[in-house]
C-alpha cells in the first residue's frame, strides 16, 4: 500500500513539474499567438500582452523535462542545487542548444581533470569557435540580404528571383545555426567540456528521417525519446504509427515559433515522414542521388514556410519558384545572366555543404601547424571584421 501510494504520488510531482515548464513556457512564448489567433477568428480586439521572452527558455525547458523524467524513472543521482543551476545554465549551449542531458553532463561537470587547463582542448576549441563565428557573422548574414529581400521587401518575384530567395535562406539558416553549434562547442572546449554534436551536415541527407539525424539531432532525440516512443512508437500498428510521426512534428513546429506558418512547416515534415515510413515498409527505394534531390528540394521548399513572416509572403516566393512558364530561353537566360555571381556562390555553398567535410570532423583531425594557424587567423579577421554588422541567431527568436 506505501508503495503504491508513493508511486502516485511521484507520477503526480512528475505530472505537476511538467506542466508548469510547460505552461511557463506557453505563457511568455505562445500567449500573444494564441490571442492573435482569437482576434482574428471572431473579430476580437483583445489587447496583446507583449511578453518579453526569457532568454533560452524553449532549450532549458526541454532540459528540465528531461531531467524530471529520468528522475522519475529512477535514472538520475542525487544532485545538488549548484550541479543541477549549472546543468540547467550552462552558457555555451544556452541560446540554441544543442539539447544536453544529465548523463552526459554532469560527470563532466564533477571531473576534477576538467578544471584543469588542456591545451589540446584550447586549440581545438580555438579552431572550431572562430569557423563558427566566420559562418556566422560572413555567409549567413551576407545571405541574410538576399532572403529578406525576396520575402520581405519584393512586392513580386520572378522565377530566378524566387530560388535565389529560397535558396538563400536554405544557406543562411544552415551557416546561421552550423556556425552557432560550432561556436557552442568550441566554447565549451575551453572548459573541457564536450558538448553533444546537434548538426552533421544535413544537406547530405538522402532521405527525410537521415536529415531529421543531422539536422538538431538532440531535439529529434528529445522528441523521439520523451514523446514518440511515450506515444506508442512504431509499437502500435501503421496507423498509430503515423499519427505518432505527425503528433512529434506538429510538436516540433510549434515549439520553433509562434505562427500558422511553423505548424505548417512541422505538418510538411510529419507528412514527409510518414511517407518515407510508408515507402521503406513497402521495400521500395531510391537511387541514393535521386534521394538527396528530393529530400534537399523539399526541405528548401518547406524552409519558406519556417520563413515567411506571412501567408502571402511564402505563397509570393513559392508562385515564383514554379514559375514554369519562365522558362523559355530568351526569359530564363537574361535572369540568369544578370544574376550570375549570387547563383554562382549559391552553387559554390551547395557544393561545400554536400562535399566538404564538416567543421566538427576537421576539428578532430587537425593538423596544428603554421598553415593551420595562418588559416585561423584569415579566418578570424575577416568574422570579427564582419561583427560591425547588426544581426542575431536566427535560432534564437525559435
Amino acid at each position: 500500500m506505501g508503495r503504491l501510494l508513493y508511486a502516485r504520488r511521484s507520477k503526480a510531482l512528475l505530472a505537476f513539474g511538467i506542466a508548469v515548464n510547460v505552461l511557463l513556457l506557453g505563457y511568455f512564448k505562445y500567449a500573444d499567438f494564441a490571442i492573435s489567433t482569437v482576434n482574428a477568428a471572431f473579430g476580437a480586439s483583445l489587447p496583446l500582452l507583449s511578453v518579453t521572452l526569457p532568454l533560452a527558455i524553449s532549450f532549458y525547458t526541454f532540459q528540465q523535462i528531461a531531467y524530471l523524467v529520468d528522475s522519475y524513472r529512477g535514472e538520475t543521482r542525487k544532485y545538488g542545487i549548484l550541479d543541477y543551476s549549472l546543468f540547467v545554465s550552462f552558457f555555451p549551449q544556452l541560446i540554441a542548444g544543442p539539447i544536453v542531458y544529465h548523463n552526459d553532463m554532469m560527470p563532466q561537470f564533477r571531473d576534477e581533470a576538467a578544471k584543469r587547463i588542456r591545451l589540446e582542448n584550447v586549440a581545438k576549441g580555438l579552431y572550431i569557435f572562430f569557423i563558427g563565428l566566420f559562418k556566422k557573422t560572413v555567409i549567413a548574414d551576407s545571405l541574410a540580404v538576399y532572403a529578406n529581400r525576396g520575402f520581405d521587401v519584393a512586392q513580386q518575384l520572378s522565377f530566378v528571383q524566387g530560388w535565389i530567395t529560397s535558396l538563400s535562406y536554405t544557406f543562411q539558416l544552415y551557416f546561421d545555426f552550423s556556425g552557432y553549434c560550432d561556436m557552442a562547442i568550441g566554447a565549451a572546449l575551453l572548459f573541457n567540456i564536450r558538448l553533444p554534436v546537434n548538426f552533421m551536415s544535413p544537406y547530405k541527407a538522402t532521405n527525410i528521417q537521415d536529415f531529421w539525424r543531422r539536422w538538431h539531432a538532440t531535439l529529434g532525440q528529445f522528441l523521439t525519446k520523451y514523446l514518440y516512443i511515450p506515444l506508442g512508437g512504431s509499437r502500435k500498428g501503421a496507423v498509430r504509427t503515423c499519427a505518432n510521426l505527425m503528433i512529434v512534428f506538429l510538436v516540433s513546429g510549434i515549439w520553433h515559433g509562434a505562427g500558422w506558418t511553423f505548424v505548417f512547416w512541422g505538418c510538411l515534415h510529419g507528412a514527409a515522414m510518414v511517407v518515407h515510413r510508408l515507402w521503406k515498409n513497402a521495400g521500395l527505394r531510391l537511387p541514393p542521388a535521386l534521394g538527396w534531390l528530393v529530400t534537399f528540394l523539399f526541405v528548401t521548399c518547406s524552409w519558406v514556410f519556417f520563413r515567411a513572416a506571412t501567408w502571402q509572403d511564402a505563397w509570393k516566393v513559392l508562385k515564383a519558384m514554379f514559375a514554369f512558364d519562365e522558362l523559355r530561353l530568351h526569359v530564363l537566360w537574361p535572369a540568369i545572366w544578370e544574376n550570375k555571381l549570387m547563383l554562382f556562390s549559391l552553387l559554390m555553398l551547395l557544393l561545400v555543404c554536400v562535399l566538404a567535410k564538416n567543421s566538427v570532423e576537421r576539428m578532430e583531425q587537425p593538423r596544428f601547424g603554421w598553415r593551420t594557424a595562418a588559416f585561423l587567423g584569415a579566418v578570424t579577421a575577416v568574422a570579427v571584421l564582419y561583427l560591425n554588422r547588426v544581426s542575431e541567431f536566427l535560432y534564437f527568436n525559435f
